[in-house]
């Protein structure tokens, strides 16, 4: 049977890995939907922003009516968690995080687009007799989520692949719950060397961050920012001399507050990011005793994949952090830090309030130490954050709350309400076990890079070679030649 396929493969080294793939699949795999830029069938990331873009077959919406054809999709089961999670994605292109956003304002306009794109979806998906759908990344940006969602509904085949921390390797997966989920037993596989008590190598975060530094001071850029605001979301300001001092005034107390490594409006000013960060200052202060006994929830940085995708309800992080006070036993803390790349986006007041109203929590310093704060926790708590693999590396438990990569691993807890937590503040890692769990991991993984920000993590890295061997992989995924990293 000839695969009829629906690829989301925005830019050029992932259009490259398309037509490289379809070259090799000599007719087996025939291209009836391309979702991309300008030079796609239809361009993608306007479906976000709720713009007018064409692509070489149009504007996506051109010519659509309402069919009902999202009606598997509605009838599900999981419909409303399908919604809330589109929802939380559309949100990421609000006016209050970005200068080029959408126009919703309301819960009802959310809805409806909802509704609008997943039937204009399902229609493209059965006029072009789609058979399987192929994502080179976890669908996190509304467009590509409710595309996802649709072909689930469908029956229609889904490849999902999920470029890896480890150089040269990506997972896949036919079912994003399906991530981290697999059997350790029955491998044998060659272990994964792991220097115990060893810090992955994230080259996305600094060290710097981990240290005090000396106090920051307003930068060009920052009023640059606020120029930008003003001048798209309300000009008459711009002619308010008062407001524009007293606002300036407000960002110089809030980069006098934290370390100079901090730029709070390097990349985006809104008045909800000022108010964000005077909250986050009143936390400045907080002294960090490492005596008491504490779990340690290091914070996402969000919008992001590993938590509007792979967190499920715990995409809201207070919810985590509310969850595990549930269980929390006497006299221990729960010590929160937040991520140093993070802004208002799902940090507004009544997060801090929410926070405020767990006594046990205590809120960190920006510059409090990860690296002391795990090796000195009862255990590391996050959504699917890479802390818990670190955690575990240095032989201290990791409790995953979504679906964490590393979720199957030794020592690694997934989060049921009731647990033990002295039990698990107990376990003892095996760390043979650990690396031959690993290593059964690795052999899991595909060889080859799909995100262009990883390329400078392989010596003499190739672009063609890279492009065939994904092509190839993405070949046999599809035409079952091959297994998934995870599921099935």
């Amino acid at each position: 049977m000839t695969i009829r396929l629906l690829c989301d493969a925005r830019g050029t080294h992932r259009k490259r890995f398309m037509e490289r793939m379809l070259a090799l699949s000599e007719g087996k795999v025939e291209l009836a939907i391309h979702m991309g830029d300008r030079d796609a069938d239809w361009h993608a990331p306007s479906l976000s922003r709720m713009e007018v873009r064409r692509g070489r077959r149009g504007a996506f919406m051109e010519g659509q009516h309402q069919t009902g054809a999202n009606m598997a999709l509605i009838a599900s089961p999981q419909f409303a968690a399908s919604l809330e999670t589109a929802v939380d994605q559309m949100h990421r292109s609000a006016p209050a995080y970005r200068y080029r956003s959408h126009n919703i304002q309301n819960l009802q306009d959310y809805l409806d687009y909802f509704h609008i794109l997943s039937d204009a979806f399902a229609q493209r998906m059965l006029d072009e007799g789609v058979t399987h759908v192929l994502f080179y990344n976890v669908p996190h940006l509304t467009y590509d989520m409710v595309m996802y969602q649709v072909a689930q509904s469908l029956g229609i085949r889904t490849i999902v692949l999920c470029q890896t921390i480890f150089p040269n390797r990506y997972f896949s997966m036919s079912r994003i719950e399906d991530y981290g989920h697999f059997d350790l037993s029955g491998s044998d596989a060659p272990p994964y060397p792991i220097e115990k008590g060893s810090a992955p190598d994230l080259f996305y975060m600094k060290d710097s961050w981990q240290k005090p530094g000396k106090p920051g001071k307003l930068t060009a850029r920052g009023v640059g920012q606020l120029v930008q605001y003003m001048a798209r979301k309300d000009p008459a300001k711009l002619l308010n001399p008062a407001f524009i001092a007293r606002t300036v005034r407000r960002m110089n107390a809030i980069y006098r507050s934290f370390p100079d490594w901090r730029d709070p409006f390097a990349q985006f000013f809104h008045v909800n990011e000022l108010a964000y960060f005077e909250h986050l200052a009143e936390f400045e202060g907080t002294e960090i005793d490492l005596s008491l006994p504490f779990v340690y929830v290091p914070l996402h940085n969000q919008p992001e994949m590993s938590t509007s995708s792979l967190g499920g309800i715990y995409r809201d992080q207070a919810l985590m952090i509310e969850a595990l006070a549930r269980d929390l036993p006497e006299g221990w803390k729960i010590y929160v830090k937040e991520n140093p790349r993070q802004g208002a986006y799902a940090r507004g007041p009544m997060f801090f309030h929410r926070l405020a109203r767990i006594p046990a929590v205590q809120f960190m310093p920006s510059y409090a130490n990860t690296a002391a704060l795990a090796a000195n926790a009862r255990f590391t708590a996050t959504v699917t954050g890479t802390a818990g693999w670190e955690a575990i590396r240095k032989g201290r438990p990791a409790m995953v709350f979504g679906q964490a990569w590393y979720g199957s691993l030794p020592g690694v807890v997934r989060y049921a309400p009731g647990l033990d937590f002295e039990a698990i503040a107990a376990m003892e890692i095996d760390h043979a076990a650990l690396e031959q769990a690993a290593g059964a991991l690795m052999a899991r993984a595909h060889e080859g890079i799909i995100e262009e920000v990883y390329f400078n993590m392989v010596d003499g890295y190739d672009v063609e070679a890279n492009a065939d061997a994904v092509a190839r992989t993405t070949l046999d995924l599809l035409t079952g030649a091959a297994p998934l990293s995870f599921g099935e």
